[in-house]
């Protein structure tokens, strides 16, 4: 797929894939249907249990939540918690979503820590689950529903933590090192592996708890988040463009590889 401005959040839902053009403000799906449209960049998105669309609107502090008749409403509110950008969305089997923010005003904000926090799945509560992380990005749930996988862009890592029965994460730990690699998006295959996009580096990494590679696909241009299909010929969807300033040609693309296994649930 050509023609995108700037994408990010490739997610494969209902037999395909969507992605967020943050660029054209919309949430659009490889057949080029527009599925949202959104006031101001999509920055992620993830769906309910229902299938109901959740966009993370960092420049409004809170999460969409789309409705049958397509219109968008307020699902969460994050004011309360952050007036700092926040990224990735990912959803439990309950509805409860895990948002990030990476703490600072990026680019040219002084850096701080991140953090995740967890929207009830009535968009009730947003509370903090998880501090001190290095430009949180990328994240998925593990299919039994006990782990949450972090990429931290800044400390060349993904981490993981035990999630509680009350929806709480404890136990932090390294789940892989990535030295060289700033991991972005990230998705998980059946086997439990994680495939990693890299923006400098322009590739997509699969990797084993522990770290150990199994394999690279390189594109031409920043790989900024990918996605695996559910389908009997599973491929890996990588979202790639070239990083620019304002009025920077638009240079967005999806690239896919046929691979050996499929995605698991979430994302």
């Amino acid at each position: 797929m050509d023609g995108i401005v700037f994408g990010e959040s490739p997610r494969w839902h209902d037999g395909q894939l969507w992605v967020s053009d943050w660029g054209a403000n919309q949430v659009v799906t490889l057949d080029g249907v527009v599925r949202a449209s959104v006031p101001s960049f999509p920055m992620c998105i993830d769906f309910l249990p229902d299938g109901r669309l959740l966009v993370v609107d960092s420049a409004h502090q809170q999460v969409l939540r789309q409705e049958a008749d397509g219109s968008l409403v307020r699902h969460a509110e994050l004011s309360g918690v952050s007036s700092k950008p926040w990224n990735e969305i990912v959803v439990d089997a309950q509805g409860n979503a895990y948002v990030n923010s990476i703490g600072f005003d990026f680019p040219e904000g002084e850096y701080a820590p991140g953090f995740v926090v967890r929207v009830s799945a009535d968009g009730q509560r947003a509370e903090r689950v998880a501090d001190d992380l290095a430009f949180p990005n990328g994240m998925a749930i593990t299919p039994d529903g006990s782990t949450l996988i972090v990429a931290e862009s800044y400390a060349n890592r993904l981490t993981a933590f035990d999630i509680a029965a009350d929806g709480g994460l404890g136990g932090r730990r390294v789940w892989a090192e990535t030295p060289g690699d700033h991991p972005d998006g990230i998705c998980l295959d059946e086997d439990g592996s994680v495939w990693y996009a890299d923006v400098g580096n322009k590739h997509c990494v699969l990797v084993r708890e522990g770290g150990k590679i199994d394999a690279v696909l390189a594109i031409d241009r920043g790989a900024f988040a990918c996605a695996l299909s559910r389908e009997d010929k599973p491929r890996l969807f990588v979202v790639g463009q070239e990083w620019g300033g304002p009025g920077a040609r638009p240079s967005g693309q999806v690239i896919a590889f046929p691979v050996p296994v499929q995605g698991a649930p979430r994302p």
